[in-house]
């Protein structure tokens, strides 16, 4: 027996109103998957957490919610949250490099002469000369 879904099912609908300062209060990557709406696998989550919401400020960023109505908004962000977490199941943190730390130390972009260079007679210089 298949059971029937309705069109008019609001429980896994996203609360809109105020949706902005309430993303702010959240303090963790679940509360921010829980407040939208979005599922998720921890096996996914639990490694990548920092790097997914880092990547998900990274598109928010690029929108200017000013003017727009809350619905929208809520609709922007889940689909910003979901666009991130899939950004991290077919890829990795190595990979993606979305903070500076792993920007600046990406061994497929090459070093800057004179930038990461230690002077053999430094290393081979006693301590306290």
């Amino acid at each position: 027996m298949t059971e029937a879904v309705s069109s008019c099912d609001i429980s896994n609908a996203v609360v809109v109103k105020d949706i902005l300062p309430r993303l702010k209060q959240c303090s963790s990557a679940e509360d921010f998957f829980a407040e939208l709406k979005v599922k998720f696998d921890p096996k996914v989550l639990a490694p990548a957490r920092l790097h997914i919401l880092r990547r998900m400020g990274q598109y928010l960023g690029t929108e200017d919610f000013d003017d727009m109505p809350d619905r929208v908004v809520a609709a922007r962000c889940r689909t910003f949250l979901e666009r991130a977490y899939e950004d991290f199941t077919t890829s990795s943190p190595l990979k993606e490099r979305v903070f500076k730390v792993l920007k600046d130390h990406d061994p497929s972009r090459p070093v800057k002469p004179g930038t990461a260079f230690v002077d053999l007679d430094e290393i081979l210089h006693p301590i306290g000369k």
